[in-house]
């Protein structure tokens, strides 16, 4: 019987937070296959083999369950060790900002960017700002922070203009350039750009 596969003592069944998670890994592949206009709650109910109303007690609309997907499936920069060097840690920083913004949800957050309107476009926008831009402005600062103390950063390289280089050269040339930022092309932004800034 279908119901007895789907019963309370099945041990198939998944609750909390795996359900969660699988609704929402459903969310990015719809995302990444049929793109926001196209997306529907019943076809990330279908990928995550569940109902509509698993989806509905979590997520009241489909902006609130892409929003959700995006923001937790984007990969954190996490911290970065001292590798010696501005021109080290900052490279270690760009290829995280490249792999994040290279990630599914990355890609899918591009997207929908593109297809979505302005409302929520606004509403989106705000994903990147605390997932990645935010993230990297507070990395950025203090690893030129700890770059003065080591004495290889001036001592007044700590305008907030200093830390809007790096994240806006990679989203405007991945915007308006297609570039893929390979690791020679982040070598050469660190070192034709913020090395000689910081440095000078």
């Amino acid at each position: 019987m279908v119901g007895s596969r789907w019963s309370a003592a099945s041990p198939g069944r998944r609750r909390g937070s795996e359900l969660e998670r699988a609704i929402l890994d459903a969310a990015l592949e719809q995302l990444s296959t049929v793109g926001w206009n196209a997306l529907t709650m019943e076809g990330v109910a279908a990928g995550a083999h569940t109902g509509k109303a698993a989806l509905y007690r979590r997520w009241p609309s489909k902006p609130d369950l892409v929003a959700d997907a995006l923001r937790t499936g984007l990969p954190p920069l996490g911290e970065i060790e001292d590798l010696g060097s501005i021109r080290e840690d900052l490279y270690e920083l760009c290829v995280r900002m490249r792999d994040v913004m290279h990630s599914r949800a990355g890609q899918a957050l591009r997207a929908v960017l593109h297809e979505c309107d302005h409302t929520q476009a606004d509403r989106f926008h705000g994903i990147i700002r605390a997932g990645l831009h935010e993230p990297a402005h507070c990395l950025i600062r203090a690893l030129v922070q700890r770059g003065i103390e080591r004495g290889d950063v001036r001592s007044e390289a700590t305008g907030p203009l200093v830390v809007d280089v790096i994240p806006a050269m990679m989203m405007y040339r991945t915007k308006m350039c297609g570039s893929e930022w390979a690791e020679a092309d982040i070598a050469e932004m660190i070192d034709e750009v913020m090395v000689p800034l910081l440095r000078s």
